[in-house]
C-alpha cells in the first residue's frame, strides 16, 4: 500500500494544533471559574455583592424606624412602594411610620391622611392580600374609620387567623368603636403571637387605657419602650397614662425625654404649660406656653393656652391680645364652627369687659354671634338686648 505522507502530515499537524488548544481552553475555563468564585467569596464577605432589587431601601427604612427617623424611613419606604407596587413590606413600613409619626406634633395629622390614601389604593389593587388588607385597616382606624376598619379586617381573619398584624388591627377598632373588653382580648392574642410585637404592645397598652387600668397601660407602653424608645408617640402615650394616675412628675419626664429627643416639639411643650398651669405655676406655665406660641405662630391652641394663663393671672391686656390671635387664627383657616375653640372668644370677650373696652367687645361678641347663627354650638354667651353693660348705647341688638 501507498503512504501518502503529505496528506497524513496535514492530519497530523491539524491534530497537533486542536491537542495544543484544548488544554489552553481548559487552562482558562478553569481560571475563570476561580476567579468567579474568589470574587463571590469576596463579595460576600465585604457585602459588596449586589441587593435584590429594593432590598437595601428596605433595610436602610428598617434602619431609621429603629433609630426614631421617621422622616428618612417614610422616604426610603415610599421610594421603595413607588419603584414596586408589589412590595407589601414597603408598604406596611411606610403606613406604620406615617401612623406613628402622625401623633408626633400638632401639625402631623395629614401623615394620617396620606398612609389612608395609599392602602385604599392598594386595598383596591390587591384585595386578597391580607397584610395589605390589615394595613388598609389600621389606617382606616387611625382615620376615625373603626367601623370600617373592623368589617376589613374581620375577612381577613377568617381567611387567617394567624395574621397578628390583623389581629391588631381589630383590637384598636374594637376599642375605637367602644367594645373594650373584647379590644383588650385581641391585644392580648396578638401580643402572645410574638410577631409585630411592637405595635401589639401598644395596643394592649391602649385597651388597658380604655378600662381604666392606667398603671398596666403604663407597665406595657414600657414594655413597648423598651423595644424603642426613640419613638415620641410611646413617650406621649406614657405620659397620658401617668396623668390618668395623677402622676404629673413621671409625665414631666415622658415630656422631657420628647424634647430631648425634638428640641422644637411644640406639642410638648404645649403639654408642659397645661401641666404647670394645673399646678398652678404660672411662670412656669407662661414660659412653656410662650415658647409654644413662638415655635409655632399659626397654632391657635398656643395662643388659646397663652392667653388664658395671661387672664389667670389678671393680665388682661395680654390676654385679650393673644386671645384675639387664636379666633383670628380659627377664622384665618377656616377651622370648621363646631370644632372652633369657643373659649377664645367667651375670655377675649371678658378680658375686653374688665378692661372697659366696649368696641373690642362688641366685635367679639358679634363674631360669636354670626357662628352661632351658622351652627348649633354646645357653648352659649347672651347679654341683654341692649347689649353688655360697659357700652349699650353701641350695642347692636340680637336678631
Amino acid at each position: 500500500m501507498r503512504i501518502q505522507r503529505s496528506r497524513s502530515n496535514l492530519t497530523f499537524r491539524a491534530r497537533r494544533r486542536r491537542s495544543g488548544c484544548l488544554p489552553t481552553a481548559l487552562f482558562l475555563l478553569v481560571m475563570a471559574g476561580v476567579a468567579t468564585f474568589s470574587w463571590d467569596w469576596l463579595s460576600e464577605q465585604l457585602n459588596l455583592r449586589p441587593q435584590p432589587s429594593g432590598e437595601g431601601d428596605l433595610r436602610g427604612a428598617l434602619s431609621a424606624f429603629d433609630r426614631g427617623d421617621l422622616d428618612t424611613a417614610i422616604s426610603l419606604a415610599r421610594h421603595l412602594w413607588t419603584l414596586h407596587p408589589a412590595h407589601t413590606e414597603a408598604l406596611i413600613l411606610l403606613v406604620r411610620a406615617l401612623i406613628y409619626r402622625s401623633y408626633d406634633d400638632y401639625n402631623r395629622g395629614i401623615d394620617r391622611e396620606l398612609a389612608l390614601e395609599l392602602t385604599t389604593e392598594a386595598y383596591e389593587r390587591l384585595p386578597t392580600d391580607g397584610n395589605v388588607a390589615a394595613i388598609h385597616a389600621l389606617a382606616l382606624h387611625a382615620s376615625g374609620e373603626s367601623v370600617e376598619a373592623a368589617q376589613v379586617v374581620n375577612r381577613v381573619l377568617q381567611a387567617n387567623p394567624d395574621n397578628t398584624l390583623a389581629r391588631i388591627a381589630l383590637a384598636l377598632a374594637y376599642g375605637g368603636v367602644g367594645s373594650h373588653e373584647r379590644a383588650l382580648n385581641e391585644s392580648q392574642i396578638a401580643v402572645n403571637s410574638g410577631e409585630w410585637p411592637l405595635d401589639a404592645l401598644r395596643a394592649l397598652a391602649i385597651s388597658y387605657s380604655d378600662l381604666g387600668m392606667y398603671e398596666q397601660a403604663k407597665d406595657t407602653v414600657e414594655e413597648a419602650l423598651a423595644l424603642n424608645d426613640r419613638l415620641l408617640l410611646l413617650h406621649f402615650e406614657r405620659a397620658l397614662y401617668s396623668l390618668q394616675q395623677s402622676d404629673d412628675d413621671a409625665a414631666t419626664v415622658s415630656y422631657f425625654q420628647v424634647m430631648a429627643f425634638d428640641p422644637e416639639n411644640a406639642k410638648a411643650r404645649l403639654r408642659l404649660c397645661e401641666l404647670s398651669s394645673i399646678r398652678r405655676e404660672r411662670d412656669t406655665a407662661l414660659r412653656y406656653c410662650g415658647e409654644v406660641t413662638e415655635i409655632a405662630p399659626t397654632w391657635a391652641d398656643g395662643w388659646y393656652h397663652l392667653g388664658r394663663e395671661y387672664f389667670l393671672q389678671g393680665n388682661f391686656p395680654n390676654a385679650q391680645r393673644s386671645l384675639h390671635r387664636c379666633s383670628s387664627l380659627q377664622l384665618i383657616q377656616n377651622v370648621p364652627v363646631e370644632q372652633r375653640r369657643f373659649e377664645c372668644w367667651y375670655l377675649q370677650g371678658q378680658a375686653a369687659e374688665i378692661l372697659g373696652d366696649c368696641e373690642g367687645l362688641l366685635s367679639t361678641y358679634n363674631e360669636f354671634r354670626q357662628m352661632s347663627a351658622s351652627a348649633a354650638l354646645p357653648q352659649t354667651w347672651t347679654y341683654p338686648p341692649e347689649g353688655p353693660s360697659i357700652c349699650v348705647a353701641t350695642a347692636t341688638p340680637p336678631n
